[in-house]
């Protein structure tokens, strides 16, 4: 019998986490998505490299909603018990909250250990590769990415025209460019012809023209030159075009649970320090522990009677949420500032929480009303009406 109770509650936690785990997912995803397509279609960038790029910004995106898609699971699926009067029905049988506890805490577990594979190699292994995916990207824009017969302007401070662009062979002819990233020494330069050089480990692009002529202004002495030159290079810097999705070789957020200690050790043996190191090793696993802490939560919450039992879900789990990730961008925050020890200030949420968690938990094994939890309450009146606001006009 037991058993039977036991597979019948896991049932009902995992159908609203696969729901969850898409809805949140695809909600934190959307902007970064809205860019791929942005790619493919005004790009030219082949669909097969954006698919790489959407894969290896799962993980750290998986990382955050796995964990919420189980808190939202476990409010909906005990929420639909409680509502249903099972709970009620299971009390008066003589099972207790606590008789509850092996499904969910089967499930806490399975998704914790996922979230901390996700946090210690899945994420680190996504950067890495992103890294190298947008390096591709932003090549293939400096080629693929020049129009013929269209003044271009990709790159800060330079606009370039060419007659006929084979992007095949990255070769250009009858070039124009006009060169003002030197604000004391603008040139113009006309050339025959160009091909491009791409260089991965120092992430530039060098446009090799030849047989041309570079007509100078010099602003600061108000004089113009003209140089004839058999070849010339010109410098298409991509570091600026990756600032914001790039990171450094020694990144902390690309290194896994080992080769961070093996960080950590070699700064503190030269007497530097590792604060950024601490607070990514700290994350790694504080990040999983949140699962834990969600768990507690999530079953005496879940258990309150309420009419509308998946607005409710959704609403309570976008409070706590909220209040989670307030708590650890603060404590991260104050982490790497030194404001606060690394450890301290990752672990703040979850030592927060899982105390408020602890004592629900006992208050609902012993029957007890919940009044800590009016303000959840309150806080997920406005929530729940805007859902369902948003929902009445996509119906529309």
């Amino acid at each position: 019998m037991r058993k039977v109770l036991h597979r019948y509650v896991f049932r009902e936690i995992l159908v609203p986490f696969a729901l969850g785990l898409g809805v949140f997912t695809f909600v934190l995803l959307l902007a970064r998505l809205l860019k791929l397509i942005e790619l493919v279609v005004n790009r030219g960038i082949p669909v097969t490299t954006v698919g790489r790029v959407f894969l290896y910004l799962l993980p750290a995106f998986l990382e955050v909603t796995v964990p919420m898609a189980m808190l939202l699971a476990i409010l909906v699926a005990f929420g639909r018990l409680s509502a249903d009067s099972e709970i009620t029905a299971l009390r008066s049988s003589g099972v207790s909250l606590y008789q509850l506890v092996p499904p969910v805490a089967t499930f806490v577990l399975v998704v914790t250990v996922a979230t901390g594979a996700l946090a210690w190699y899945g994420r680190p292994w996504g950067n890495r590769s992103l890294r190298t995916a947008m390096w591709d990207i932003a090549r293939t824009r400096a080629t693929a990415g020049l129009k013929p017969q269209v003044f271009n302007d990709e790159f800060p401070g330079l606009i370039i025209y060419a007659e006929q662009i084979d992007t095949a062979a990255d070769q250009l002819e009858r070039v124009l460019i006009a060169d003002e990233r030197d604000p004391q020494q603008q040139n113009t330069v006309f050339a025959r012809a160009g091909y491009m050089i791409s260089d991965i480990e120092h992430e530039t692009v060098t446009l090799r023209l030849l047989d041309g002529t570079i007509h100078t202004t010099d602003t600061t002495a108000g004089t113009n030159y003209q140089t004839d030159f058999r070849s010339y290079d010109v410098n298409l810097d991509l570091r600026a075009t990756l600032a914001d999705v790039r990171g450094r070789t020694d990144d902390p957020n690309e290194l896994t649970i080992g080769q961070l200690r093996l960080a950590i050790a070699a700064k503190r043996d030269a007497g530097q320090g590792a604060t950024a190191e601490l607070v990514e090793y700290h994350r790694k696993f504080a990040i999983p522990f949140a699962c834990v802490v969600f768990g507690l939560i999530a079953m005496p919450l879940g258990i309150q009677p309420a009419r509308a039992v998946r607005s409710r879900g959704f609403a309570v789990s976008l409070v706590v949420i909220f209040a989670y990730y307030m708590l650890l961008s603060m404590g991260q925050g104050f982490a790497e500032q030194g404001r606060l020890p690394p450890m301290i200030g990752l672990w703040l949420p979850n030592l927060v929480l899982g105390a408020v968690g602890v004592t629900l938990v006992r208050r609902a094994g012993r029957e007890q009303p919940l009044a800590t939890t009016a303000w959840i309450d309150r806080l997920a009146v406005p929530v729940r009406h805007r859902a369902a606001a948003l929902l009445r006009g996509a119906g529309a």
